[in-house]
């Protein structure tokens, strides 16, 4: 909305044109969310109190969080008022990659708002089945990924709908572009083909992979939250890249056309999740919920797809990806030999993995610091992938 006001008042005054540089309009998201966050924290934080949208913390978990009973949760809703504002603000709201990451953003947002309200307010234990959980995801999922297997793919003589039709005249044998193929970091010349089918499928697998990854992370106050800026900040790096032909060709990346302006939604991610966490750090005044961890998710996930760093942010994202492999290994590990020596055996003493090391004597910040310091140093081996090939 700024941007096309802008962009109006710069046809008589000059110094407007200013705000069509993505990396100013990125920093006034950042900040502009930031600002929204901690103005409104507190009004949202009470309103959750007054609703007893309080925490059920689970009487299996680690004695420590039992404390934590009763703290307000969806507080995620903060997060998604902050991107979204900021979006709607500062981001050139003609590019068709800005709409669908906000639409898989908000989607994924609703999906988490529905589970959390049904755990909290009506206090159903369950909230939504996990069967009912994953038809949602998949359903968001799926649009999304065959969508940007062709707005990915779309160019000035051919765009997206068009180069959809022409996929399906072709019985669903067309090749897609060289840039759709699947980068591998670190080598210069080695990207894998991986047709429409094989583009969707993986961009699937990363949108709702990611999406319940954080998810599985935000277990400890601040844990989910400061990994989610540090991996949206450096993918607002890639997207910059990604969208400026003459730094693509450079750094040996492919150029998609309006991918950065995802940066500005990648500096409201960062805005508004350092706002959070103002709020979230150890002793958490309120929780992120499933209507942010699978909000932030999803957004990480479908803007890494945009810019063809799938492996990229399973690098970046290493925390979320080995917290959901504990989850997975503990899971299976128990019902194997539940069913091979008739007693589950557990591989960790607690899975996702943070929990591990709770149960294990270490404090909680420490766990939650550490793991911060973790995903930094992921970060920055992601980062070096632009240079190092």
């Amino acid at each position: 909305m700024l941007l096309e006001l802008a962009q109006w008042l710069a046809r008589d005054i000059r110094a407007f044109s200013v705000f069509n540089y993505i990396t100013l309009r990125a920093v006034l998201a950042a900040m502009t969310a930031l600002l929204i966050g901690l103005v409104f924290g507190p009004l949202v934080i009470r309103k959750l109190t007054q609703m007893k949208i309080g925490q059920a913390v689970r009487s299996d978990g680690p004695q420590t969080h039992l404390s934590k009973s009763g703290t307000p949760t969806m507080g995620g809703a903060l997060i998604l008022i902050g991107i979204g504002a900021s979006t709607l603000l500062w981001a050139d709201l003609e590019n068709r990659f800005v709409w669908v990451v906000m639409l898989v953003t908000l989607g994924y947002g609703g999906v988490g708002w529905v589970d959390d309200y049904r755990k909290v307010v009506r206090r159903d234990p369950k909230g939504m089945s996990a069967k009912e959980k994953f038809f949602w995801q998949s359903l968001i999922g799926i649009v999304a990924s065959v969508y940007l297997a062709f707005a990915v793919s779309a160019s000035t003589e051919n765009p997206a709908f068009s180069l959809f039709l022409k996929w399906l005249n072709s019985g669903l044998s067309m090749d897609l572009p060289a840039r759709a193929e699947l980068i591998v970091p670190f080598f210069k010349n080695i990207a894998y083909p991986m047709g429409a089918f094989g583009f969707i499928a993986l961009s699937f697998c990363v949108i709702v992979g990611t999406s319940n990854a954080v998810n599985l992370t935000d277990g400890a106050d601040g844990l989910a939250i400061m990994p989610s800026v540090l991996v949206g900040s450096a993918l607002g790096i890639f997207a910059y890249v990604a969208g400026n032909s003459v730094f693509a060709r450079y750094l040996i990346m492919p150029y998609i056309p309006g991918a950065g302006e995802l940066t500005v939604i990648c500096g409201a991610i960062a805005g508004a999740g350092l706002a959070f966490l103002w709020y979230n750090a150890y002793p958490a005044q309120v929780f992120m919920g499933d209507v942010g961890a699978l909000a932030l998710g999803g957004a990480l996930g479908t803007i890494a797809v945009i810019v063809r760093q799938e492996i990229v942010l399973f690098i970046m994202g290493g925390v979320f990806v080995v917290e959901t492999l504990s989850v997975m290994l503990q899971v299976s590990y128990f019902k194997y030999t539940r069913r091979r020596y008739g007693e589950g055996r557990r591989i960790f003493r607690m899975a996702p993995l943070h929990h591990h090391f709770e149960v294990g004597g270490v404090k909680e910040s420490q766990v939650v610091v550490r793991f911060w310091i973790v995903t930094m140093i992921l970060v920055l081996v992601g980062l070096s992938t632009l240079k190092l090939r």
